[in-house]
């Protein structure tokens, strides 16, 4: 009896934590569908289902300082841009290898406790991308392209950023990552000019 309470009241637990975040994604979904056909147009042709991507052996790396840009988030909604980075870190990650991605979002940085103390020097720098109804977020980490120190020549946290970079795996402490390399920021969000 015991047993079956506690597996209800689990199952129940499961079912509310999966209605929060999707609580008020019908009510922006609602509002993105009424933008224009332009943008919708723009957005289904910016980023290539995986089928249509090439190959992550065949493919060569791409130049984001070149400009060519192969899975642009910031052209999705607010529902559907958490859901495509999401796919990018967790479910599909090989098919965007070597793609060079767009992304908007807020500055963050990670930085290491140890025994207790947040050590001031940042491990890895990231653009926490949030799905509608602000309640989940992923971080997509970024390395700049150049040199550069913190924090002269970055953002202030919680600045909206929109960063381009190159997707590739990274291994660290036996576990597969995810992050943008040769990255760059839009001009106008950097401190520093050289």
């Amino acid at each position: 009896m015991m047993k079956r309470l506690l597996c209800l009241l689990l199952a129940v637990c499961m079912t509310l934590s999966l209605c929060a975040c999707g609580k008020d994604s019908e009510k922006d979904a609602g509002n993105d569908a009424s933008s224009s056909n332009e943008k919708s147009s723009a957005s289904a042709e910016s980023i290539p289902t995986p089928n249509e991507q090439e190959t992550p052996g065949k493919s060569k790396p791409s130049q984001p300082s070149a400009g060519k840009v192969d899975v642009d988030l910031t052209v999705l909604s607010s529902t559907m841009v958490y859901a495509e980075v999401y796919n990018m870190l967790y479910n599909d990650p090989e098919s965007y290898l070597g793609k060079t991605v767009r992304a908007k979002g807020e500055f963050s940085i990670y930085q290491l406790v140890v025994d207790g103390v947040l050590r001031p020097d940042p491990v890895a720098y990231a653009c926490i991308i949030a799905d509608a109804a602000a309640c989940c977020a992923e971080g997509m980490e970024f390395v700049l392209e150049g040199d550069y120190t913190y924090p002269d020549d970055y953002p202030e946290l919680g600045t909206e950023i929109t960063v381009v970079g190159e997707f590739q795996a990274y291994e660290e402490n036996g576990m597969t990552g995810y992050h943008l390399i040769n990255a760059r920021l839009e001009p106008s969000e950097m401190r520093y000019t050289r």
